[in-house]
């Protein structure tokens, strides 16, 4: 049951105690519920279930039926009235009712005419409650009359004249559909040009020969009857003016003939509506339909507008070619001023209709019925609109409410009944009618007064199985009057809800909006009224839901390959789902392709028809899910088809086609190529692109061509084959349209010209007889143009010009229709020949002693003799100053482009003497060179000392020999020797600082300590300044008698187990550090090295000039035992070393049988180390104890 006793949910939430949710009650309506058990027990006022309509329309053919169904309780009797007064049933034989219901049928088929039984019938229903009444229904047969007989004279017009031919069918019930067709049943083509009316007529805005016939019919369809009616077919004629004079003009009349209007070209007239302006009237939820048919020549096209408003955009439509504007559902709001505007070339006409709509009665708020205790209140509400507005009036039991019994619980205010502490005798049946002149409403409501305890209708112990998150809905349908408070627990003991929010609804329900597992459990509803209580469990179970964890994705495929969709259900383990595939909500195709699996549809060999949305649905006895993918199947579309060639102009066509199917990917764009059959038969070229959404495309057209075309389509997965090649069109033959390009006029001796061009192609030709007018003159002269035609070539060559003189140029295309525009002429040069004069005034400017800067004066324009390309330095280095050597060397070359008269010569060798001279360059070649500038550049700082080696050490000497520098770049002055000790803890001592005389080679140092690394820096010196230095280290000798001490001491017992124990820490020390290293730790060998380095002169990079300095992974990089130094004891420039002490390491020394020592030790290169020879011996146990030294 449904309980309308609340405007709106209640929201409760749980509280300390006990919760008891409860309907409050309300002064309200109570409709009684279609309960059979219920129905039973309780009385009921009559309700009308079904009636005929208003306006009711019978065949006259069969038995008239007029139906009246009705509810209640007790069982409600049936009466009618015909026309106002009482009809009595049982006095015509004709008339049955039908038993338990209040519908009638007159049986006209054996017997009486349907015409005797129009006229407004009305069916009451009653019992002890009350009475309701049906509506007025009207009673009438269809009608379907005969055309009256006519004689119809044929019609005669002009071509171009206008024409309106008359339907006028009979009036029948209903009206008759209109349609015109020929004697063959054929439907008569209509167009924008000719239409059919709202009123039936045709209408021709102007007739063409082909409108000639004799069997125009009108047609009139009646539909109550099933029969068809038909007009007597019209001739018409249509003739020229030609056509006129010579058959009819000697006999008729102009005013003989159909019409008045000339065939000749004219602005519109409207046949149809008349006049500038008319009106329009309709009522609301109709559909309004405004109609301009017009007469022109040529056809006019008609628009529609709304004046002061827009038309509706839903709502509108066009029908009958634009001649007939629609508007369904229209409202008060569609009122207004409507223009139609008829349009030709000729001109324009309009005619504005003014539309009103008007309304009949609609509900506001209809009567509802009123199920009411003993001393309740109540209200029936009739509320209704239209234009104008209707007039409500109440009627009780089918009585007008002002002569009905006298009830005083009830007072009438306009619209509404309000009841106040109603009896049971105010039970009654009231008809709320409002009406205005175009029509009525007629509704009944009850009003019930009833005394019932409560009953509560839903089943007992009802289960519920619900999916968590899900709203839970626990019915309480009840009934009682007065109407019942509902109460609500959980639980056997009523127990406490404290965390859920619950809704009651009107109707009893209680629902949990997001009932969760715990929800579970059983509820009571108790319902109570002051005649008693009712009460009823329900049971509450929730489920998990049913997801799809694995759903179907879109897929886009080519024919022929396989796809395949998964679904993977997650479900409650105590429900049972099943999994079913759909395609486009359909089963799925009976084909053995289409393979399901447990989680998966694999569709095989994919051809068009497979192409849709397939969905997986999973079906629990709670719920379902689905999930849907969409196929595409696709490829590259069919070829277009069916071209066609139309509008055939000299310079230009028509093509038109039919796209072939896209196959599911939409046609981006056509591709139009054309083929030359006359110049280039077999090769196709582009002709141009259309959007994919055109299908014709005007062509531009060359002359003197005989195309073919094709088209192509493309959608994204490619380019369609070709389509057939459209039919030739062979286009007329006309002067060329253009004149060759690239035009150029150049010399290839210096007594002529050559004029060259690119010649026109056999498309560009335009007609046969292709050839060019070539014309020259000098361009500062006044000499007249000189021309030549020549055949189709691209060169022409001009003998006896002058040398490198400008020529205007001009080169004309020309074929038999004629010649081309004329062309622009174009400047050229006779040939070129060599410069005759050499540049002068060069001049040297030395900006060091590696760069210079030359400068010359330009050579007059006239001696270039041709194109000034730019200047030319020749330059070499005749002879060092240092050597005198005359040994020739290479000349090398500079250009500078243009008319520059200076540029830099960079390169040079310091301390040299060069020969340089200039010569102006054009397009034949160089000319004269001047006269040998010569040079000097200045001196520069040497390069380094060639090697560095260090032999013969002694106990306190060292003798150091040298090579001079490679290059002294000037000459040398001296040699600078810088050198310092270095003690066993990597200490630098005192530095010395020596000069050499240049002439020196070798040199001895003396008074040197023994068994002492010393460091040396080595440099030559020009007036310039200091070259780059080489550093070198050495070693003087031991002493032997310090010596054959120490090896005494290393017989001794003591010292071995102290050097092993020396050894195991020096392990231990490599172990940690090699861990260190790894971890990214760093050695102090960089401080150690800066410590070792000339405070003076720091070692170089070479590549960019900054202090060298050790990296991290040569500081810990192991270093091989014994010396490192080449056999040869030599070390090149720039490359030094830090010794093998740096790195905790003694010098591998041995000696020989006299005692003498003959380990040396060399330096490594500073930026890699020199292999030398290694050697797997241990270190010498003296040389360890030197470095304690």
């Amino acid at each position: 049951m449904q309980l309308k006793i609340m405007p709106k949910k209640k929201r409760l939430s749980a509280g300390r105690a006990p919760l008891m949710l409860f309907l409050c009650q309300m002064i309200s309506a109570l409709e009684v519920p279609l309960d059979p058990k219920l129905l039973e027990d309780l009385v009921q006022p009559p309700t009308i279930t079904q009636q005929s309509p208003k306006d009711y329309i019978i065949d006259p053919r069969e038995n008239i039926v007029i139906q009246c169904e009705a509810k209640g309780k007790p069982s409600p009797s049936f009466s009618w009235t015909r026309n106002g007064t009482h009809f009595d049933i049982d006095k015509d034989p004709l008339v049955t009712m039908k038993p338990g219901s209040g519908t009638l049928t007159i049986n006209i088929m054996s017997e009486g005419k349907a015409e005797t039984y129009e006229g407004v019938y009305q069916c009451t229903a009653r019992n002890e409650r009350g009475a309701a009444i049906s509506n007025n229904i009207v009673i009438r047969p269809s009608r379907s009359p005969l055309w009256t007989k006519e004689k119809l004279e044929p019609i005669i017009l002009r071509n171009g004249q206008s024409l309106v031919l008359p339907c006028r069918p009979p009036i029948g019930l209903p009206p008759p559909i209109i349609f015109w067709m020929d004697n063959s049943f054929q439907r008569l083509p209509q167009s924008e040009r000719v239409s059919q009316g709202l009123n039936g007529d045709l209408y021709f805005s102007n007739v063409l020969p082909e409108d000639t016939r004799e069997d125009y019919i009108c047609y009139a369809r009646f539909n109550h009857t099933q029969t068809i009616q038909q007009k007597q077919p019209i001739s018409v004629k249509v003739i020229s003016v030609d056509e006129l004079n010579d058959t009819i003009a000697a006999n008729l009349s102009d005013t003989e003939f159909y019409g008045a209007k000339s065939h000749r070209p004219r602005p519109p007239t409207f046949l149809t509506p008349d006049g500038n302006t008319s009106r329009k009237e309709e009522l609301r939820g109709n559909v309004l339909s405004l109609e301009c048919i017009a007469e022109g020549l040529p056809t006019p096209i008609i628009y529609w507008i709304k004046e002061d408003g827009t038309l509706p955009i839903n709502r509108t439509f066009y029908r009958n070619f634009k001649k007939t504007l629609q508007i369904v559902q229209v409202t008060e709001a569609d009122s207004g001023n409507y223009q139609c505007i008829a349009k030709n070339a000729l001109g324009a006409i309009h005619h504005t209709i003014s539309v009103t709509v008007k309304a009949a009665p609609y509900w506001i708020i209809a009567p509802q019925n009123l199920v009411l205790s003993p001393e309740e209140d109540g209200t029936l509400i009739c509320r209704a609109n239209g234009n104008p507005k209707p007039r409500i009036s109440w009627l009780s039991n089918g009585v007008p409410i002002e002569i009905a019994p006298d009830d005083p619980s009830r007072k009438i205010d306009g619209d509404t009944i309000i009841f106040s502490k109603v009896q049971e005798r105010s039970s009654a049946v009231y008809q709320c009618n409002a009406s205005n002149e175009y029509g009525y409403l007629l509704a009944n409501a009850f009003v019930n007064v009833l005394a019932e305890p409560p009953r509560i209708l839903t089943s007992a112990n009802t289960l519920y199985q619900v999916i968590a998150n899900r709203p839970a809905l626990l019915d309480c349908a009840f009934f009682g009057s007065p109407l019942p408070t509902i109460e609500w627990f959980k639980g056997a003991k009523g127990s406490a809800l404290r965390e859920d929010i619950y809704v009651l609804h009107e109707n009893g329900t209680l629902e949990i909006p997001v009932a969760q597992k715990d929800s579970t459990g059983t509820y009571t509803c108790v319902a109570r009224n002051k005649l008693g209580m009712a009460k009823n469990d329900v049971h509450l179970e929730i489920k998990d839901p049913t997801r799809i964890i694995k759903q179907p994705e879109y897929a886009v495929v080519q024919r022929g390959s396989t796809v395949s969709f998964e679904c993977k259900v997650k479900h409650d383990h105590t429900l049972i789902p099943t999994v079913m595939w759909l395609k486009d909500h359909g089963e799925l195709p009976n084909d053995g392709r289409f393979t399901v699996d447990k989680d998966r549809l694999v569709v095989a060999d994919v051809n068009d028809d497979d192409g849709g949305t397939y969905t997986c649905v999973a079906n629990t006895t709670l719920d379902n899910v689905s999930a849907s993918a969409v196929l595409s199947v696709v490829d590259v579309p069919n070829p277009p088809f069916d071209l066609e060639l139309t509008d055939q102009l000299d310079r230009s066509v028509q093509l038109s086609w039919t796209p072939g199917d896209d196959n599911n990917s939409p046609i981006t764009k056509f591709i139009i190529e054309y083929e030359d059959a006359m110049h280039e038969p077999g090769l196709w070229h582009h002709q141009t692109e259309v959007p994919g959404t055109q299908t014709t495309a005007q062509l531009k057209l060359s002359p003197y061509v005989n195309y073919s075309f094709r088209v192509m389509a493309e959608n994204n997965l490619g380019r369609s084959l070709p389509s057939e090649a459209s039919e030739q069109y062979l286009t007329k033959a006309a002067e060329p349209d253009k004149n060759p390009t690239a035009v150029e006029g150049l010399g290839s001796e210096p007594d002529n010209l050559v004029i060259t061009w690119k010649p026109l192609n056999g498309f560009e030709s335009n007609g046969p007889g292709l050839q060019y007018k070539v014309s020259w003159r000098q361009k500062d002269g006044d000499d007249e143009w000189t021309s030549v035609v020549v055949a189709n070539v691209s060169k022409y060559i001009v003998s006896g010009t002058p040398t490198f003189v400008p020529y205007l140029i001009k080169v004309q295309a020309l074929n038999d229709a004629g010649f081309a525009p004329e062309p622009a002429a174009v400047m050229g040069h006779s040939g070129e020949d060599l410069p005759m004069v050499a540049p002068g005034n060069v001049r040297v400017n030395v900006v060091n002693s590696t760069l210079a800067e030359v400068h010359w004066d330009p050579v007059p324009l006239k001696s270039i003799r041709g194109h000034l390309q730019g200047y030319r330095i020749y330059y070499w280095k005749a002879q060092s100053s240092l050597t005198r050597n005359r040994r020739h060397i290479e000349k090398k070359i500079l250009t500078f482009q243009g008319s520059k008269t200076h540029g830099m010569l960079p390169g040079l060798e310091p301390f040299s003497h060069y020969t340089l001279n200039v010569r102006v360059v054009n397009g034949k070649g160089e000319g004269p060179a001047s006269p040998d500038k010569v040079f000097n550049t200045p001196e520069g700082v040497p390069s380094a000392p060639s090697s560095l080696k260090i032999v013969n050490p002694t106990l306190d000497s060292l003798t150091l020999e040298w090579e001079p520098p490679s290059h002294p770049n000037g000459i040398l002055t001296e040699y600078t020797l810088k050198y310092q000790p270095i003690n066993s803890t990597h200490e630098l001592g005192p530095l010395v600082d020596l000069k050499i005389p240049a002439n020196k080679t070798r040199w001895i140092l003396k008074n040197l300590n023994f068994s002492t690394r010393y460091k040396f820096y080595f440099y030559a010196q020009t007036a310039a300044g200091s070259g780059i230095q080489i550093t070198e280290e050495a070693i003087t000798t031991v002493d032997e008698a310090m010596a054959s001490r120490q090896v005494d001491i290393a017989t001794q017992g003591w010292f071995i187990g102290l050097m092993c124990a020396v050894a195991l820490l020096i392990l231990i020390l490599l172990i940690v550090c090699f861990i260190r290293r790894n971890k990214g730790g760093k050695y102090p060998v960089k401080e150690k090295e800066d410590a070792h380095a000339d405070p003076e002169i720091q070692p170089m990079k070479e590549d960019d000039g900054t202090f060298g300095e050790y990296s991290d992974a040569e500081d810990h990089k192991p270093l091989k035992k014994g010396s490192r130094t080449p056999s040869d004891r030599t070390v090149k420039k720039e490359d030094s070393d830090d010794s093998l002490v740096d790195y905790g390491e003694g010098v591998n020394g041995q000696f020989n049988e006299d005692g003498s020592f003959i380990g040396q030790y060399s330096g490594k290169k500073e930026k890699e180390p020199a292999e030398g020879n290694e050697s797997s011996e241990a270190p010498s146990p003296v040389n360890a104890m030197n470095s304690f030294v």
